[in-house]
Order: C-alpha cells, then sequence, then structure tokens
C-alpha cells in the first residue's frame, strides 16, 4: 500500500492485492488461477480499480484504491468465465466501505454516542450508504444466540418508540407505540449490575412478555433466577406462566413513587375540600408541595420547620401529614441496613396500610396487600431492582434523541441493542 495523489476532498490510497488468502488461488502455478465453477485453471484478464471509502485520515474521508484481478475461463461449457478474487477482510463483494470503516462506524455509534447522518459527513457518503454497509453486521450480532447465555436475572419494562400514528405498517404507519424490553441484570463476580438490553419486541402485554419467553427457549428460562417488574400484572402473569422457578420482584422506585403518588393526591384533595379551587401561591399546602416528595432524612432546618407550620394552620392538613408519614415509613423499609429489619417494617406497612383512615393511603395498602409477594421478595434477592432497566432505558431516549426519531422499527431496535450492549463481538472490544 502506498500514497497516491489527494483527490478533491479526500486522501486517496492504491492497494494492489495478493493470491495469499484468496479462496480461488492454485499452488500449481502462480501465473494462473482456478475457476470457482469448473475447476479448470484460468489465466489472466487484467485488473480494474474498485474505490473503497475506508476510516478517516487527519480528519478527512480516505478512499482505498484495490486494484481487483480478474480471470477469464477458457472452457466452453464453464458457466462462470470471468471473475474478480474477492478477500472479506478488506471488503464484502460489490461493497462501498472497507471492513474497517464498517467497524469504526459501529464503534462510533456504540462508544461516541454518534448519530449514523455524523459517520456519513466523516465519510464523506450518504446515511443509506453506511446504515446499508454496516446494519448486515447488527443483524449477525443480533441473531447470535450465544448473547441469551448467561442471564440469571431479567428486568422487564415498557417502552415507548415513537409519538405518531399507530396504524398498521402496511398502511403508512409505524405500528404500535409501546415496545416491551428485556434487560440483562445478571451481577459480575464482584456483585455488580452490567446491565444491558437484550431485545425489544412490539406491543406491551403479558403475551408480548410470555411469547419472547418461550422463543428463548427452556434452557434460558430454567437459568433466570430473578424477574424484577414494575406493578404492571400482565408481566407478573408471564412470569407466573414462563418463569416458575424464577423469583418476581416488585421494583423499590416504583413502590416508593407511588407512596409519594398517594401523598400528592391527598394533598390536593384536602386542598379542594378547603378552599374550593387548586393550589395558589399563598396556600399553605400548595407552598410545601415539593417538599412533600423529598425524603425525610434530606431535609433541611428550614424544611422542617415550613412542614411543621403548614400542617399547624388546619386541622384538615393533619390528613396530609399522615400521609406523608406513611409515605416516610415506606421508604425507611427499603433504606434501613439490614435487609430483615426492612423486611419487618414492610410487613407492618403491609398490615396496617389498608385500615388507614386516609383513603390514599388506604388504596395503598390494597395495592400492596395484592402484591405482597413481589414486594417483600426485594429483601430475600440482596435488594434486586428494576434500575438498571430504567438505565437503559434513559440510554434509548439519549438516542433517539440523537437521531431525531426513528421511522423504522427494525432500524430502531438494531441501534438500541448496539448502544445499549446487548450485541457483542471481538471488534468492539
Amino acid at each position: 500500500m502506498i500514497c497516491s495523489s489527494a483527490w478533491t476532498g479526500f486522501t486517496s490510497w492504491r492497494f494492489s492485492s495478493s493470491p495469499a488468502g484468496c479462496r480461488w488461488w492454485s499452488s500449481r502455478r502462480r501465473s494462473r488461477w482456478a475457476a470457482w465453477a469448473c475447476g479448470v485453471l484460468v489465466g489472466s484478464h487484467g485488473r480494474r480499480d474498485v474505490v473503497l471509502i475506508d476510516v478517516p485520515c487527519f480528519g478527512r474521508p480516505v478512499r482505498l484504491v484495490w486494484r481487483k484481478r480478474t480471470w477469464r475461463c477458457a472452457e466452453v461449457e464453464c458457466t462462470g468465465k470471468a471473475f474478480t478474487e474477492q478477500y472479506a477482510k478488506l471488503a464484502r463483494p460489490r461493497a462501498l466501505l472497507t471492513t474497517r470503516a464498517c467497524w469504526w462506524a459501529v464503534g462510533q455509534l456504540r462508544r461516541e454516542h454518534a448519530s449514523v447522518a455524523g459517520i456519513a459527513r466523516q465519510l464523506g457518503m450518504t446515511w443509506r450508504t453506511v446504515w446499508r454497509s454496516i446494519k448486515p453486521l447488527l443483524d449477525a450480532m443480533a441473531a447470535d444466540e450465544a448473547r441469551f447465555d448467561g442471564v440469571t436475572s431479567l428486568g422487564v419494562d415498557e417502552h415507548i418508540w415513537h409519538h405518531v400514528s399507530t396504524k398498521p405498517e402496511t398502511e403508512g404507519g409505524r405500528g404500535p407505540k409501546e415496545l416491551t424490553g428485556m434487560v440483562d441484570l445478571t451481577r459480575d463476580q464482584h456483585g455488580r449490575v452490567r446491565a444491558r438490553l437484550l431485545d425489544l419486541v412490539p406491543g406491551r402485554s403479558g403475551k408480548a412478555y410470555a411469547d419472547w419467553l418461550i422463543a428463548r427457549g427452556q434452557a434460558f428460562r430454567a437459568r433466570v433466577q430473578v424477574a424484577t417488574l414494575d406493578p404492571f400484572h400482565g408481566y407478573k402473569n408471564a412470569i407466573d406462566d414462563q418463569l416458575e422457578d424464577a423469583t418476581a420482584v416488585l421494583d423499590a422506585f416504583h413502590v416508593v413513587k407511588l407512596g409519594t403518588d398517594a401523598v400528592d393526591r391527598c394533598r390536593r384533595r384536602i386542598q379542594q375540600e378547603i378552599h374550593g379551587h387548586r393550589g395558589r401561591k399563598n396556600d399553605p399546602l400548595y407552598g410545601i408541595r415539593t417538599t412533600l416528595r423529598a425524603g425525610a432524612e434530606n431535609l433541611t432546618d428550614r424544611q422542617r420547620e415550613r412542614l411543621q407550620t403548614a400542617f399547624a394552620a388546619d386541622e384538615r392538613h393533619l390528613a396530609v401529614w399522615l400521609a406523608w408519614s406513611c409515605a416516610q415509613q415506606l421508604r425507611s423499609a427499603y433504606r434501613h441496613q439490614h435487609t430483615a429489619e426492612g423486611r419487618k417494617i414492610a410487613e407492618k406497612v403491609i398490615d396496617s396500610f389498608p385500615t388507614c383512615p386516609v383513603p390514599e393511603i388506604a388504596r395503598l395498602g390494597r395495592t400492596l396487600k395484592q402484591w405482597r409477594e413481589a414486594f417483600l421478595a426485594y429483601f430475600d434477592t440482596d435488594r434486586a431492582s428494576n434500575g438498571g432497566t430504567e438505565a437503559v432505558n434513559g440510554l434509548i431516549e439519549l438516542h433517539r434523541r440523537i437521531a431525531r426519531g426513528f421511522r423504522n422499527r427494525d432500524n430502531y431496535r438494531l441501534r438500541m441493542l448496539l448502544i445499549a450492549g446487548g450485541l457483542s463481538s471481538p471488534h468492539l472490544k
């Protein structure tokens, strides 16, 4: 490979291929090759220059010129006649990018949070050309069933991938808005969760989750020991049906959020009963609306004083104080240093909340009572949660904004599998 003249906007390299590694090479005569169709030795038919795009160099696009050998078979009955040598390590047949440039582009998408349009500008090509060049690599990695090996903890969550028409794809729409995402939450040898996206399937239902589990096979389902989820009965039914040996764990974040929402609903109800309107600037309960969402251990002295002043302003405000105290008790179960003590607090919550005089807390208590096993399983599974799944969702949202949205769900799935660690290859290490 030697440096040649620089073209407009490009750095050009000229590459003279070597017979080594080509499947048509014949060791009998170095000047002749064996035709792939009939096996008869053929003679040289000259060379032709093939221009490929390589990895950018010094901030400029690079063109690589490959002088390919061509061969012609003199056998009358040969169906191959003329053919050109191929070398997959350099470039795939009829490719516009070198193999190195394709893997460079994949690495930019995964590690540098780049967009396909940005990569296309660096390569001096179009978006469509770049995506068509790297999509076969992503498809091959996504089709590798080995990426599902070793999964012992599984998370699931719904995801909205577009906000436009839900008409079927055959009618010009993008199909359902909701996707169900499965995430590997298996801990490593140091006990840390390295969350990675396993798949995105259309729909938000127990059937979508169950069908995906069935497709993975019995060996995969038997390995899963812990399955975390949000309080959605559809996913819970799928876990009960397909992951019989796994322990379902209700996500701690969503449980605490349910408690916070109960306090907020109670505050708005009392506000309406007393003043007959929504909260206004000088209303005591409206002034502490954000403070009520914070944890008691994080409050400053000034914030505590504001809470006490608002609660004492009217005896009817005591219902809000009671709801806030119950939400803090629920939160303390997860924050306790010892899981055994935290479980005792959680059991008290389940027993006492349904009989609370505050209707919002009583409703929360009935919900937690329905989810009793999954709620208490948090304290028996080394604090398993769906936090890694939420982190993957955040990464997906980031790349959807970078790409300015997606029109094709298959492309969306491949991109998100790549950036969320669902695809692996020696070229990406």
